[in-house]
């Protein structure tokens, strides 16, 4: 059985689910409470180490940049449906993207974890 949707609900349900990865983003939004963070690099480092500036490279690319990414590959995944060309490409985008998100945050645990040393 194949879905077919009526032409009249493919904009409203682009519009809906464009708003629902917006509104996603929004929820699982970092919160730093009433005051924000300024001056500090990495707790208890600065950004003149060299642990304190990888880390936050490696957090700005898990937590900032991939995620914005892959919510923009979903955003081109739809489009491209609407306009009846192929989604795969934009989904593996996002896919890859989010995966590239996991593996950046297990390395920046790794890195704050990780204190004393290789042995």
């Amino acid at each position: 059985m194949k879905l077919k949707i009526d032409e009249a609900w493919r904009r409203p349900l682009a519009v809906f689910a464009i708003c629902f990865v917006i509104a996603g983003q929004v929820v699982w939004a970092q919160n730093l409470g009433g005051q924000p963070q300024t001056n500090v690099a990495v707790q208890g480092q600065t950004g003149a180490q060299p642990e304190g500036a990888f880390l936050n490279f490696i957090n700005w690319i898990g937590n900032v940049i991939a995620p914005v990414g892959a919510g923009g590959a979903v955003v081109g995944a739809v489009v491209s449906w609407l306009h009846g060309r192929g989604v795969g490409r934009w989904l593996a985008a996002a896919a890859g993207l989010l995966a590239v998100s996991g593996i950046t945050r297990l390395i920046e645990f790794w890195i704050s974890s990780g204190t004393g040393g290789v042995t």
